[in-house]
C-alpha cells in the first residue's frame, strides 16, 4: 500500500499453499510508473525473505556435532558403574539422551580401525575396505595397516608416526558429507590418542590430530597441513602429558569399595613393567620410564582428559561451532581399550578409569554448555568394539573358556596340506583369524582353489576351540541373513579377505594368557552404546536390535545431508521420526 503523503509503500503478503500475492491500492496518476517499481522491489524482497524463512525452518542443522566414541566400551558399563557416576557425564546421556539399548556391530571383526570406519561411514568393512587394523596384502606380500599413507610425511611429531592418512577408506563418510552439504563451509576435527581414531572419522575432506608418544605432542601429517596451526602449537606447549604423569594413579574411591569385578591382587592381570603385581598404587612417575615414556599416559586415566583438553583446545582454535555454520568434533577416547587389554573388564583398574573418564565427560559438557549453548550441539556415544573377559578368569569361575594355540594350529595346517598335495609354501599369512593361501602355487600346481578351501576348512574343525569355518568361494557365492556367517560376510572383503574364515568358540581368545582382547562376533564384543543427546533430540530408550551402522544414516537425516556413499545402515526411526 502506497501513502501518498508519507511516500511509504507496505506490502500485505497473504501466503496459502505455497502461493504468495501482493495487494496494493491507489489511483493510476503520473507516478504510477514509479509504483510500480516500488511494487516490484516489494515483491522481489518478499520473495527473498520468503525463501530465507523456508530455509531456515527446513535446513535448521546444530552449531556443532561432536561424535564420542569410546575404544573397547560394552554397553553394560552405564548399568554396572552407574551407582558412582556424576549426573553431568554419562547419566545425563542416558536420561537426557536416546539411548538404543540393543546397539551391535553387524560384522566380524571388530577392531578398533574397523569400527571407527563403519561407524562414520554406515557401513562395514565389506564395502568401506578398513577388515582390520592391519591386513596382509598379496599383491605385496606383506601387512598394510588401516589408516597407513606411505606418501604423507609427519607434521609436528615423530616421522615414523606421521604416515597417516584416510586414503584406504574406500567410502566416505557422515563428516565428509556434511562438508560437501555445505560447500566445505563446515569443519571437521578429529581428535584422538590414537591415529586410526582420529584420522578415520574425520574423513577425506577433515583435519586430524593424534598424540606422538614420542615427544609428547599431538601432530598430523602434510596430507592436512605442512605446519600444525598455531593453536595446536600453543596447546603442545603446556606439556599436558609430562604434568599428567608427573603424579600417583590412585583409585577415585577406596578400594575396598570397589566390588564390581575381581580383586585388585589377581592372577588374570597383567602388571606394567616395573612393577611386581598388577596392584594400586601406580607410581606413574617412576614407571613411565619402563613403560614408553610419555606414551605411557595413553594406559592410564589421564589419557582421557588429555583428550578432553585438546578437544576443548580444538572448539576454541578453530571455533567450532561459533561461526555460523554447523562444524564437527570427532573424538576417540583410546585409553579405555589400552587399559581393558592390559587388565581386563573384572578389574578395579577398568572401574575406575570409567568413574574418571565419567567425570571428564561431565566436564565437556559443561564446557559446551557454555561455549556452544544447551540445546545446540549434537551429540552421539558409541564404542568401536566391545572386550572378551580373561580367559583365565573365566576359568576360575567355572565358565567354559579356552585358548587356541595359533601356532600348533599352523604347523598342523602346514603338515595337513604337504602331505595331502606335496611340498610347498602353501599358506601366505594367518592373521585377523583369516587364512591367506599361496594362490600361485594353487594354480600352477594345476589345483582347484575352491575344493583347497573346503578341505582346509574342513581339517580345522578337527581343533578344539574352533567353532565354524567358512572359506571365501562360499562368502562370495552365498548370501547369508543371519547368524555368524552374516556377520563374517559383512567382514568380507571380495579384494582383500582371507581364504578360510576361523570363528573360534565363544570365551575363546587366541594365545590367551594374562589380559584380554576383542574380535569376535559374539555379543561381549557386539553390544556397544548408541546414545544420541542434545539438539534435536528427545529422551527415551529402546531395546530393539539396532547396529553401528545406523548411526551415520541418522546423522544424514538430522543433518539433511546425502548419506555416505557405501552406506546400507538405516536411519534410527525413534530418533530422528520422534515429534
Amino acid at each position: 500500500r502506497f501513502n501518498w503523503v508519507t511516500g511509504v509503500q507496505t506490502c500485505a503478503l497473504p501466503i496459502s499453499l505455497g502461493l504468495q500475492k501482493v495487494i496494493f491500492t491507489g489511483k493510476i496518476s503520473k507516478y504510477s510508473h514509479m509504483k510500480k517499481l516500488i511494487i516490484l522491489g516489494c515483491l522481489l524482497f518478499s520473495q527473498f525473505s520468503f525463501a530465507q524463512e523456508y530455509s531456515a525452518r527446513e535446513i535448521e542443522r546444530p552449531k556443532l556435532v561432536v561424535g564420542i566414541v569410546v575404544d573397547q566400551m560394552r554397553q553394560e558399563y552405564f548399568y554396572r558403574f552407574h551407582d558412582r557416576y556424576v549426573e553431568g557425564g554419562l547419566k545425563r546421556l542416558m536420561h537426557d539422551g536416546f539411548m538404543m539399548q540393543n546397539g551391535h556391530y553387524n560384522y566380524i571383526p571388530t577392531y578398533t580401525g574397523p569400527g571407527h570406519a563403519s561407524v562414520y561411514t554406515g557401513t562395514t568393512p565389506a564395502t568401506h575396505g578398513i577388515i582390520g587394523n592391519n591386513w596382509y596384502i598379496r599383491a605385496m606380500d606383506d601387512d598394510i595397516y588401516c589408516a597407513e599413507d606411505s606418501t604423507v610425511s609427519a607434521v609436528g611429531g615423530s616421522e615414523s608416526k606421521g604416515k597417516i592418512s584416510p586414503r584406504n577408506l574406500l567410502t566416505t563418510t557422515i563428516t565428509d558429507e556434511l562438508r560437501f552439504a555445505t560447500g566445505k563451509r563446515s569443519k571437521v576435527v578429529g581428535v584422538a590418542i590414537k591415529d586410526r581414531g582420529a584420522a578415520l572419522p574425520a574423513g577425506h575432506l577433515g583435519d586430524a590430530y593424534w598424540f606422538d608418544g614420542g615427544t609428547g605432542n599431538f601432530m598430523t601429517s602434510d596430507y592436512y597441513y605442512e605446519e600444525l596451526p598455531a593453536w595446536v602449537k600453543s596447546f603442545n606447549e603446556r606439556k599436558l602429558a609430562a604434568k599428567y604423569l608427573d603424579q600417583t594413579w590412585e583409585t577415585l574411591f577406596p578400594i575396598e569399595t570397589y566390588i564390581q569385578g575381581a580383586s585388585d591382587d589377581n592372577e588374570f592381570e597383567s602388571p606394567f613393567k616395573g612393577k611386581a603385581r598388577p596392584t594400586f598404587p601406580y607410581d606413574l612417575k617412576k614407571l613411565q620410564k619402563d613403560n614408553g615414556g610419555l606414551g605411557m599416559i595413553s594406559s592410564t586415566p589421564y589419557g582421557n582428559t588429555f583428550t578432553v583438553d585438546m578437544a576443548m583446545a580444538a572448539i576454541q582454535g578453530e571455533e567450532l561451532g561459533q561461526r555460523g555454520e554447523t562444524d564437527f568434533l570427532a573424538v576417540s577416547f583410546s585409553t579405555p581399550d589400552y587399559i581393558g587389554h592390559r587388565f581386563g573388564p573384572q578389574a578395579i583398574e577398568v572401574e575406575d578409569n570409567y568413574l574418571r573418564l565419567d567425570r571428564d565427560l561431565a566436564k565437556f559438557f559443561d564446557y559446551l554448555d557454555k561455549e556452544i549453548g544447551k540445546g545446540q550441539y549434537l551429540v552421539f556415544l558409541t564404542a568401536d568394539h566391545g572386550v572378551a573377559d580373561v580367559v583365565n578368569y573365566m576359568k576360575s569361575e567355572r565358565v567354559t573358556a579356552g585358548s587356541l594355540d595359533t601356532k600348533a594350529l599352523t604347523t598342523g595346517l602346514d603338515n595337513f596340506i604337504k602331505e595331502k598335495y606335496g611340498e610347498g609354501d602353501w599358506v601366505s599369512n594367518f592373521s585377523n583369524q583369516q587364512i591367506f593361501l599361496n594362490r600361485e602355487l594353487i594354480a600352477e600346481k594345476g589345483l582347484s582353489l575352491a575344493k583347497v578351501q573346503t578341505e582346509i576348512a574342513d581339517y580345522l574343525l578337527t581343533f578344539d576351540g574352533i567353532k565354524e569355518t567358512y572359506t571365501g568361494e562360499t562368502m562370495r557365492n552365498q548370501e547369508f541373513t543371519k547368524g555368524l556367517k552374516h556377520l563374517l560376510q559383512m567382514g568380507y572383503n571380495h579384494k582383500s579377505s582371507g581364504d578360510v574364515m576361523v570363528v573360534m568358540e565363544p570365551a575363546w581368545l587366541a594365545n590367551a594368557g594374562k589380559g584380554t582382547t576383542h574380535g569376535t562376533g559374539f555379543t561381549y564384543d557386539t553390544n556397544v552404546p548408541i546414545v544420541f543427546y542434545g539438539w534435536g533430540v528427545k529422551p527415551g530408550s529402546s531395546s530393539r536390535y539396532a547396529t553401528i551402522t545406523d548411526i551415520a544414516p541418522t546423522l544424514s537425516m538430522m543433518l539433511k545431508t546425502r548419506l555416505p556413499n557405501g552406506a546400507t545402515g538405516q536411519p534410527i526411526l525413534e530418533i530422528v521420526d520422534a515429534k
